[in-house]
């Protein structure tokens, strides 16, 4: 194998550092992880991000030179074009980090920097589906709410290149305060933040449940997987609980069908991996709510590439770049 065909994909984000070394056509070699050090600033990060990086390349005995590229999967608001990380929710103190040169000027391999949940789009479209359909979004439901959007064969990224910020569209105008400050935002009401709260709120009033045996009467351990398995185990609130986040899930998705009228709608992240329990109120809501034309063009499912799709994402806006 030319080494040159060889690519390295990164994904940043609040709680992990994930790398994959990959050939062109998708298939991970050697792969790296390291938990983000997000509160000690963005030169500790980048420390960990250039150790992380030198292992996964190490562990194929390759050097970094014989890479074609290094994509980068960032969470938050991501400037392509001049390679910075604006800002991110998960990575406090992180303004304005021109993190594509950094990376660049350590490695000296090409490099490339896009926001995660819209490589993610790009990934599952380039290595999931091979390219088979041309219009496709890509949502990712977990901590908060991300998308990535394929209009006509291409990755939308918008007049500045943060498209795809489906988190952030107003589906409640009462609604709750979202972290960005706005209110009713889709993430409020949709995510696994947005899950836990409801959670607590509802235990809080005296709602009967199981859910608080699960964190031994730990409010602050009441997360998205614990709710899950308190569905497992039958408790009738957490499938309240679920079946509205499905309900909320649904009423943002309405949305993007009616607007951008896609083939596919995939749904990825940690709280997707509640399968049909959560997407099928959503579907439901879709084709309650949708143009009919639209709903039943549109097919919705869990993503193809689970956990893969940012960092396959990262490798594929590589191929997008040098082909």
């Amino acid at each position: 194998m030319e080494h040159k065909e060889l690519i390295l994909g990164l994904d940043l984000g609040g709680t992990k550092i994930a790398t994959a070394l990959a050939t062109a056509q998708g298939e991970i070699l050697a792969r790296g992880y390291s938990p983000t050090p997000a509160q000690d600033g963005p030169d500790v990060a980048v420390d960990s991000i250039f150790t992380t990086i030198e292992k996964t390349i190490s562990a194929r005995k390759l050097k970094a030179s014989q890479l074609l590229g290094i994509g980068i999967a960032a969470a938050g608001l991501v400037d392509g074009d001049k390679g910075e990380v604006i800002s991110s929710p998960n990575l406090p103190r992180w303004r304005e980090v021109p993190l594509r040169g950094i990376i660049e000027q350590r490695f000296e391999v090409p490099t490339y920097l896009g926001n995660d949940a819209t490589l993610a789009a790009l990934g599952e479209w380039h290595f999931g589906l091979r390219r088979g359909i041309a219009n496709l979004i890509y949502v990712t439901v977990g901590t908060g709410i991300g998308g990535g959007i394929i209009a006509d064969g291409k990755l939308y990224t918008g007049a500045y290149g943060v498209a795809g910020e489906v988190g952030h569209m107003t589906v409640d105008v009462n609604g709750p305060r979202c972290n960005c400050g706005n209110i009713g935002c889709w993430e409020a009401l949709a995510s696994g933040t947005a899950l836990a709260k409801e959670a607590v709120s509802r235990i809080t009033q005296g709602a009967n449940t199981s859910i608080m045996g699960l964190v031994d009467g730990d409010m602050s351990k009441v997360d998205a997987k614990v709710i899950f398995s308190a569905v497992k185990q039958g408790d009738e609130l957490a499938k309240e609980l679920i079946s509205r986040l499905g309900y909320y899930l649904g009423v943002g998705l309405v949305n993007l069908v009616n607007i951008f009228n896609p083939e596919l709608v995939l749904i990825g992240g940690g709280v997707a991996k509640m399968g049909d329990l959560l997407l099928q109120p959503a579907i439901d809501i879709v084709n309650e709510r949708a143009y009919s034309m639209a709903a039943h063009t549109v097919e919705i499912k869990p993503a193809l590439l689970g956990d893969d799709s940012s960092l396959l994402g990262a490798v594929a806006f590589v191929l997008e770049h040098s082909g």
